[in-house]
């Protein structure tokens, strides 16, 4: 890692940006949860888990979580210095690059 990324600064502005989208997202999505956690263990996963699963999918569409997410991502990586290494990467992309993320479920047609 370059030193000039070792220790970045912040102002207190950018920590209440991220930490409010954070807060709205978190808490937003743990009241869904106890909601429907509640209604499930009351009347049985059948009845309410597609309501939990549309209404969380409704909160991240309208709420634009995916957006925040972005926001915050922004803010927290435009302090770094993104000079190429002799492999042709910067510090986030090497610490990015094992990550594992979502992908299409596959398809019974194409195995």
């Amino acid at each position: 890692m370059l030193e000039s990324n070792k220790q970045l600064t912040y102002s207190g502005d950018e920590v209440i940006e991220v930490l409010k989208e954070i807060e709205i997202i978190l808490v937003s999505l743990h009241k869904i949860g106890s909601y429907y956690g509640t209604k499930i263990q009351e009347y049985g996963e059948e009845k309410y888990r597609h309501e939990y699963e549309r209404e969380t999918t409704r909160f991240i569409d309208e709420w634009g979580v995916t957006h925040k997410l972005a926001n915050i991502r922004k803010i927290l990586s435009g302090k770094f210095d993104n000079t190429l290494d002799v492999d042709n990467m910067d510090d986030l992309e090497k610490a990015m690059e094992g990550l594992e993320n979502w992908s299409k479920p596959i398809n019974k047609l194409e195995r």
